[in-house]
């Protein structure tokens, strides 16, 4: 139903958590390298328990792979520094949502060539972010309960 998108993961458990999270949402989990960790990485198998055989997923060697891999798509960024509330955004089925490394985020140029699109989860002011798979959850379900959950149950 939706596309979970990786840029530059690095730590394995988070996305293994997400990877989790994508098979039992049904959504299509979209890794783009470098990865911080191997692919076959214990605590990623681990975290994502025996969910990897029917995950629909895959890895693009770089931004640009994946933007050629995917043309026509409606993309949102989720960092701290967005202006829209994740919640104020109109999810549709198929919409990308893109998360930045863990040390990081999204670069400042990604970022800003797609300042319309990029979303905030609310925090305390003082908080600098919350953790990727927590992120992905949230934003992940709210685009679900927008579309009355899709098939799920």
């Amino acid at each position: 139903m939706f596309h979970i998108v990786l840029l530059e993961p690095e730590i394995p458990p988070n996305t293994g958590n997400i990877a989790r999270t994508c098979m039992v949402t049904g959504c299509k989990l979209h890794l783009i390298r470098p990865l911080g960790f191997d692919i076959d990485d214990k605590s990623l198998k681990r975290a994502g328990l025996d969910y990897w055989a029917e995950l629909n997923w895959c890895v693009h060697d770089s931004w640009d792979a994946y933007l050629a891999a995917t043309p026509g798509t409606t993309r949102y960024f989720v960092e701290t520094c967005g202006e829209t509330c994740y919640s104020d955004a109109a999810f549709q089925p198929d919409d990308h949502i893109i998360f930045g490394k863990e040390t990081t985020g999204i670069s400042q140029s990604i970022l800003s060539a797609n300042k319309n699109a990029v979303l905030r989860v609310p925090m305390r002011e003082s908080m600098r972010s919350i953790n990727l798979s927590s992120t992905v959850s949230i934003v992940l379900y709210e685009a679900l309960r927008q579309n009355d959950f899709g098939i799920l149950q």
